[in-house]
């Protein structure tokens, strides 16, 4: 047993009585951390937790540039996100050492390319963005993006989009066979006449109830994370993920800390916490994703693995994670969904 001097213990009950007095607030996506996870973190800390929640990536940084930085403590945004976040320098560096846990990471997600090293965050969660469809509805091919962007007729006004700027439009670039981040003036014309003639077919754009309209019936195809849709299965097991042969969109939600955090060692103490296996393996169990540290296999749900919507069939096309523009091409594309959602 390792014996601490009393200057040690002294620290050590120091910073065990700021952490009983903590807080931490979380910016987070919806329906994605099971309540018992933040009331283990609670128990074992005595940090209370704050968690307000967002709908997409571009929301989550609007708001945070609006004001919310010097609010929240950590945020969970995707990859090609944090790459956006540190260069507008709204995130902090985790010093060598802060984290206890860091070598759980899996060496897969360890040096990511929108976060080398992993100076700003740690793995959250993995998966991938396409559309489901009701079978009850429709009992055709379904695994084409022409299910979104030119339906049959019988889908034609019952398909629910992502309010996701960069899901919709990388799933958009994929069914034209462009690059992502296209700069030709052809393609961006060709890219925003297919998506207005598409929304002419779309019944809504929302992000937090794409489940629940394809379990209700109120939508035959959504937009959706695999996840998403694994729960919306289980509830209506006529609701079939689709894997389009043109492609899809594959995704890695982190845990970032960011600049101005009022509560920073709190947000470490989180981090730290997701880090163990078991810990971040109780959001796979809840969530139905992926998760990206090592040694939690012996947690997770045995289902987890064979899932249809994780398991993309031999004829899907390649995953394609969203890639960062630059500012110029960026602006184009802003506008052509501006233009979408009006």
């Amino acid at each position: 047993m390792k014996l601490m001097t009393k200057t040690a213990m002294a620290l050590a009950l120091i910073a065990n009585s700021a952490a009983a007095n903590g807080e931490l607030v979380i910016y987070h996506w919806f329906e994605y951390m099971p309540a018992e996870l933040l009331e283990k973190f609670t128990a074992e800390t005595g940090i209370s937790v704050t968690m307000d929640t967002f709908d997409s990536n571009e929301a989550m940084l609007a708001s945070l540039k609006a004001g919310g930085m010097g609010t929240y403590d950590v945020a969970v945004p995707g990859d090609y996100m944090v790459a956006i976040m540190a260069n507008q320098g709204l995130l902090d560096t985790i010093a060598d050492g802060e984290l206890s846990n860091k070598g759980n990471i899996s060496p897969a997600w360890a040096d990511p390319s929108f976060d080398p090293g992993r100076k700003h965050s740690i793995p959250y969660q993995w998966g991938s963005t396409s559309f489901s469809v009701n079978t009850d509805d429709y009992d055709g091919d379904i695994n084409t993006t022409d299910i979104l962007f030119n339906p049959p007729a019988e889908l034609s006004g019952k398909i629910n989009m992502l309010d996701s700027q960069g899901e919709v439009m990388a799933l958009a670039s994929l069914h034209m066979g462009f690059p992502q981040c296209s700069s030709d003036r052809e393609q961006l014309q060709a890219l925003n006449d297919m998506l207005e003639g598409a929304k002419k077919h779309w019944a809504s754009f929302n992000s937090d109830t794409a489940r629940e309209v394809l379990v209700s019936g109120d939508a035959s195809v959504g937009m959706i994370y695999d996840g998403f849709s694994a729960k919306a299965r289980e509830e209506r097991a006529s609701i079939k993920y689709a894997f389009p042969t043109q492609g899809y969109v594959v995704w890695m939600d982190n845990v970032v800390l960011l600049n101005d955090a009022p509560n920073r060692d709190s947000a470490i103490a989180f981090m730290d916490f997701m880090l163990v296996p078991e810990n971040i393996a109780a959001v796979s169990n809840y969530a139905r994703y992926g998760l990206g540290v090592s040694g939690a296999e012996e947690y997770l749900d045995p289902a987890l693995a064979t899932l249809p919507e994780s398991n993309p069939p031999a004829t899907a096309g390649d995953g394609a994670f969203i890639e960062v523009c630059d500012q110029a091409t960026q602006t184009i594309y802003d506008q052509i969904w501006t233009n979408l959602k009006n």
